[in-house]
């Protein structure tokens, strides 16, 4: 029997309004735009005071935000409608409620969530600026997360109590110094370490605001008993650790034996239901999709769009981190292909809304073995045609048939964007390289550190462009990869930067004789 449910109204949700500090004046790039007819000053979200008294010692900070948090009536809300590649050609008014279980349009494409843009121009550029940057490294609730920090542009509708958060976000953006000047003689290479987060890779942005929502109709008693995903490994474990966090059931469909460890274990320590099933990742999505529309379970991947929504927000942490200037290049690996545009989404969204002037360009790497977008950019995007993804040490994007093509390709065409592809070898010693120079990343990066190799070498990104790199997940869950590497045990691969234990007799002459000759390679005028 198929579960359904029908449009609610939507609840109320608490609005911050603690009296603001003005902030010190910062340099912007453009100017911003006003308003002449503002809402009432009592109904604006305010930038958060720097200090504020302690909360009562029997107060948790969910009390405290619904004690401080006055209830209005909402200033911005947003829907669910048919994604929309080509705007121009699209007229139909199809639309759905946030708190429908809805993923696809009637026509069977993907959905988007559409925000209430003229509400949120009601506010100039400064002002969004201002407040997004009140809220940062703050513990006040929601708003301590890099994610809920841009509430507004997320779940505007939701309340703060329904809200499932780790504090995720606000994640490392490093100076890749010494990597950018001696493989690539670039001085302004960035890092955006989104691994740095609750379950170690970029999917909690996206699984706080899923989860959240979820906990929201359950509390409106919608039909929905757990939460289900198709996964390759990253999504189950932010999905289990979200679902355990709110006590919500959750199902895990993942493909035998092509998962490393450190991302098997996760969900199960979480408590999720776990099915290993003799197929890949495309096939486990089939029969996810299959399921959710049978039972009452609600499905988790990045075909439902709310995912996006919190992914979307580490792009405008890159503009909040640089001061709000727009970095040249920003290069995402692409597997689903959901974050590229997630990506696209948040840049958009603060050029759209005045917070910057421009956007950057995007690059999607690819791993060779499962480079459906790759193939469909080198064709002049003719066609697309899925492919059967071949087996990847960047196991996260082995995707053969990707959900979000249409969305990656709307993104990439809209930024000027480019598809680049790594194969195993080139993959593995850009990361071998980078994590010489102590970046230790996973895999995936090291097909988005191959595509900017390339990019660099072609000239087509300049030695003073200001570039990032999107890593999306730690390194510490692809141990085994680097420990195969160095140890030079991958078939076929040289391994040319292995750096291997070297085995010494345990006493004091082997070992100065071997210091010895260390030393003086590394130095040999001394």
């Amino acid at each position: 029997m198929a579960y359904s449910c029908s449009s609610s109204s939507s609840s109320t949700s608490s609005i911050f309004s603690i009296k603001p500090k003005t902030p010190s004046p910062k340099p912007h790039f453009i100017k911003a735009s006003t308003n002449p007819s503002p809402p009432p000053p009592q109904q604006q979200p305010k930038p958060i005071s720097v200090s504020k008294p302690r909360r009562p010692l029997d107060e948790n900070i969910r009390d405290e935000a619904r004690r401080n948090n006055p209830t209005y009536s909402h200033l911005f809300s947003a829907k669910y409608v048919p994604f929309k590649p080509d705007p121009s050609h699209q007229t139909s008014d199809e639309s759905y409620s946030l708190d429908e279980i809805v993923y696809r349009s009637r026509s069977g494409g993907l959905l988007d969530v559409e925000h209430d843009i003229a509400a949120l121009k009601t506010y100039d550029g400064k002002y969004w600026r201002d407040l997004f940057d009140s809220r940062v490294g703050k513990t006040t609730w929601p708003y301590g997360s890099g994610v809920w920090s841009k509430k507004e542009w997320v779940l505007p509708e939701i309340d703060d109590a329904d809200i499932v958060s780790a504090f995720e976000g606000n994640s490392n953006l490093f100076w890749a110094e010494r990597y950018g000047k001696q493989f690539l003689g670039m001085n302004d290479l960035w890092v955006k370490h989104c691994g740095i987060s609750h379950t170690g890779s970029f999917k909690d942005l996206g699984m706080t605001v899923l989860v959240s929502q979820v906990n929201r109709l359950r509390k409106m008693n919608r039909p929905v008993v757990g939460v289900g995903c198709a996964s390759t490994g990253d999504t189950s474990a932010a999905l289990s650790a979200y679902c355990a966090s709110a006590g919500i059931p959750s199902i895990v469909f993942l493909p035998a034996n092509r998962i490393s460890i450190a991302q098997l274990v996760q969900p199960i320590a979480n408590g999720a239901f776990v099915l290993s099933l003799d197929t890949d990742f495309d096939g486990c999505m089939h029969l996810i999709r299959e399921v959710t529309s049978e039972l009452p379970i609600y499905l988790a991947n990045s075909l439902n769009s709310l995912r996006l929504e919190g992914q979307k927000t580490a792009a405008i942490e890159i503009l909040q981190q640089f001061d709000w200037q727009v970095p040249d290049w920003v290069i995402v690996p692409g597997g689903n292909l959901g974050n590229i545009y997630a990506f696209y989404k948040g840049f958009h969204m603060c050029k759209e809304l005045g917070l910057v002037d421009r956007i950057p360009r995007l690059v999607c790497a690819q791993a060779a073995n499962a480079n459906p977008l790759y193939l469909h950019y080198k064709s002049g995007w003719k066609d697309f045609k899925a492919v059967k993804a071949n087996a990847t040490f960047a196991s996260a994007i082995q995707i053969g048939d990707p959900v979000s093509i249409d969305r990656a390709v709307y993104a990439l065409k809209n930024s000027n964007g480019i598809v680049e592809e790594a194969t195993e070898e080139e993959l593995m010693d850009a990361m071998a390289e980078a994590d010489s120079t102590g970046m230790f990343i996973c895999p995936h990066t090291g097909v988005a550190l191959t595509a900017l190799i390339k990019l660099r070498k072609s000239g087509v990104i300049g030695k003073t462009d200001r570039t990032v790199v999107v890593s999306t997940a730690h390194g510490l869950k692809f141990t085994q990869s680097k420990i195969d590497y160095h140890s030079k045990e991958i078939k076929d691969m040289a391994c040319r930067f292995a750096n291997p234990p070297v085995h010494v007799k345990a006493d004091f002459a082997s070992v100065m004789d071997v210091l010895q000759r260390y030393l003086l390679s590394k130095s040999p005028n001394h």
